[in-house]
């Protein structure tokens, strides 16, 4: 029988009649053999996410020494989900416990971690499935560093003699016991790491939409939504604010080349994305763009030095500079004479005076300029490739609506192409892309 693992996000978990849902969905299908939560997300737009509200108490930890009056709030939670699903389990004795090892730990980890564990105590019950601690199966090493393949082992070795399990996301353990998390998402990982483990035909990722729209519905109006997208268009997607799927969880998949489905928990019936290693002929012919997504919050160092071109080590130069600030950068677009640099605003705050002083000694300019207030869109798709005229389609589009583009990027995929643009200009920009493509 074919093995299917499914991860369940935070919307998911929210609440007894969300978990219900889940396990509706779980028991549908027999090849649905394991599972991976989140810790429980908001109920509703004004709520908290529990993973925020552990955080929360771990600050408060630092600060009184304790964190009494929010985990109140946080056991509140997890009672009023056991007790609405009716469930015999001793809550109430998980949670002492938790409360005590907060303490003790007084890690930001550890606290961070201790929802996605309770989510999954519950959804084992609900189930009827054997729980199974991350902390004993997702290693990290005593830097915090995660260890894929001695993880690949272990998961494989704990879960081929246990025929139903829950796990926890987003976290593991090292040698010590001592807990460490993946970023914030990282359930998503955790599922796929397992899928990889025990050789899964699918991995099935449950949110609260429909999979992946081709662009954001909240700018452009009924976009269509992407039935298949590869794991190369997914990770260009994720990276510029297309938040459907951590974008890192590609890479245990990607090794067996395990599809990723994409579906929704309150609308099962609908197919929603798949994710593939690769996009066929047919496929391919269909569409030139897959789908467009964008990030605000960008600056751009712009340098222009004549000969730029023959001047050896001129880029390392400048770059070496930015690495002395701690400046981490996303785009190098360059011309003969010119260079763009591109780093999000977060990197470049309070820095610029000193960084713009320092280039001008190491390489001496003829004009070096900040420009701020700039979004980066990206416009994804290997369908791109296959039709001449694409890159000309999307500044036509553009210019036609009087939209001055500050920065161009193509990568040598040829399957994304990105460029920067006024902030003020950034969803006006999207829709000219987006119905420029639609044609």
């Amino acid at each position: 029988m074919s093995i299917k693992v499914v991860k369940f996000g935070g919307t998911s978990m929210a609440d007894a009649k969300s978990i219900r849902q889940v396990a509706e969905i779980i028991k549908q299908d027999k090849e649905r053999r394991y599972v991976v939560v989140s810790a429980p997300g908001k109920r509703f737009s004004q709520d908290h996410k529990v993973t925020d509200m552990l955080y929360a108490c771990y600050h408060d930890m630092q600060i009184n020494g304790e964190c009494k009056a929010t985990f109140d709030k946080i056991r509140e939670r997890f009672k009023g989900i056991v007790k609405d699903l009716g469930l015999g389990l001793d809550i109430d004795s998980y949670l002492d416990k938790v409360e005590k090892e907060m303490l003790k730990y007084n890690s930001a980890e550890f606290c961070a971690s201790r929802g996605e564990y309770l989510s999954a105590v519950i959804t084992a019950e609900v189930l009827g499935y054997e729980f199974i601690d991350a902390k004993d199966v997702m290693i990290f090493d005593a830097n915090g560093d995660f260890d894929s393949e001695s993880t690949n082992e272990k998961v494989k070795s704990v879960l081929e003699n246990v025929e139903r399990a829950v796990v926890p996301g987003f976290y593991g353990g090292d040698s010590e016991g001592i807990v460490h998390t993946f970023s914030r998402g990282g359930s998503d990982v955790s599922g796929a790491v397992i899928a990889r483990a025990v050789g899964a035909s699918l991995y099935e990722n449950w949110t609260d939409v429909n999979g992946f729209m081709s662009a954001d519905p909240r700018i452009v109006d009924n976009p269509k939504p992407i039935e298949t997208l590869s794991y190369k268009e997914l990770r260009e997607l994720a990276y510029m604010g297309a938040n459907v799927l951590h974008p890192e969880s590609i890479f245990p998949v990607r090794v067996s080349k395990i599809p990723i489905n994409i579906r929704n928990t309150f609308c099962p019936t609908a197919d929603g994305t798949m994710i593939v290693a690769e996009l066929d002929e047919k496929e391919l012919s269909k569409r030139v763009i897959t789908g467009i997504a964008g990030k605000k919050g960008y600056s751009i160092i712009y340098i222009e030095k004549s000969m730029m071109n023959s001047e050896l080590g001129f880029v390392r130069k400048v770059l070496a500079v930015l690495e002395y600030y701690n400046i981490s950068i996303e785009h190098l677009p360059t011309g003969i004479d010119t260079m763009s640099i591109v780093i999000p605003d977060n990197e470049l705050a309070g820095k610029e005076d000193v960084v713009i002083e320092r280039i001008k000694k190491v390489v001496d300019p003829d004009h070096i300029e900040i420009k701020s207030g700039i979004s980066l869109i990206a416009t994804v798709g290997h369908g791109m490739s296959y039709k001449p005229g694409s890159a000309s389609t999307l500044v036509g589009a553009l210019a036609k609506e009087k939209i001055n583009i500050r920065m161009i990027d193509q990568g040598s995929s040829e399957m994304n192409i990105i460029v920067g643009i006024a902030t003020s200009d950034y969803e006006r920009a999207i829709k000219a892309i987006y119905a420029a493509f639609q044609k």
